[in-house]
């Protein structure tokens, strides 16, 4: 496992368009907010949180197609799932390496992105906190999806489909985390579905994988 989360980082240094492009819709789409609705302090604050959480939630989605995609199109995925390691072994990868090319630089620039939206200084370690298992959950649920629909038609479109309707607990926990007077409780929400998803979602993607192979 290891070996084969080593080799897609450096597949991901090499090919850095994905990542690059998902860094740059969650910059642009975050600033577009002040422009539509105007610089006013205390309308930026209020909604600074949630438009975080939703830049966040849809630049995730951005690299998923290509997550197994390429694999699947030239064999690799065939050579992965004969090397020995578990199917699930396999989908975990994926999802470690997607979340260190793509959660983990969205959680480092959220933070900036959140003082330009005017929100609090004091909130904003709170809303890292929340990005932390929220990104982590994020690419849990984005490899299963991008499982799911590997192979299928038109699976550009089913993605999102699929994708977005599992994000949405995710997301509302974790912008109210940030706005609630008492933050706890979304907090332990947000960490009993990171606990439920990190043995679900890899047995799930690694199920879809296998019937995907054959």
């Amino acid at each position: 496992m290891i070996a084969l989360i080593l080799r897609e980082l450096k597949l991901s240094l090499r090919h850095g368009a994905d990542t690059t492009a998902s860094l740059l819709f969650f910059i642009i789409a975050g600033t577009l907010f002040p422009f539509a609705l105007g610089p006013g302090p205390t309308t930026l604050a209020a909604i600074a949180a949630g438009v975080v959480w939703v830049c966040a939630l849809l630049a995730a989605l951005l690299p998923l197609d290509r997550l197994f995609g390429a694999d699947y199109e030239d064999g690799t995925l065939d050579l992965l799932l004969l090397s020995g390691l578990p199917a699930y072994g396999v989908a975990f990868a994926k999802t470690a390496v997607h979340w260190l090319t793509t959660g983990l630089p969205l959680l480092i620039i959220a933070g900036p992105l959140a003082i330009m939206l005017r929100l609090p200084a004091e909130h904003v370690p709170l809303l890292l906190l929340t990005l932390l298992p929220g990104t982590m959950l994020l690419s849990l649920l984005g490899t299963l999806a991008a499982a799911i629909t590997l192979g299928a038609r038109r699976a550009a479109v089913l993605m999102p489909l699929i994708t977005l309707p599992l994000m949405i607990p995710t997301l509302i926990f974790g912008a109210a985390a940030v706005t609630s007077a008492h933050p706890s409780a979304a907090l332990y929400m947000l960490a009993a579905m990171f606990c439920a998803a990190l043995p679900l979602a890899p047995l799930g993607a690694g199920a879809a994988l296998k019937a995907a192979a054959e």
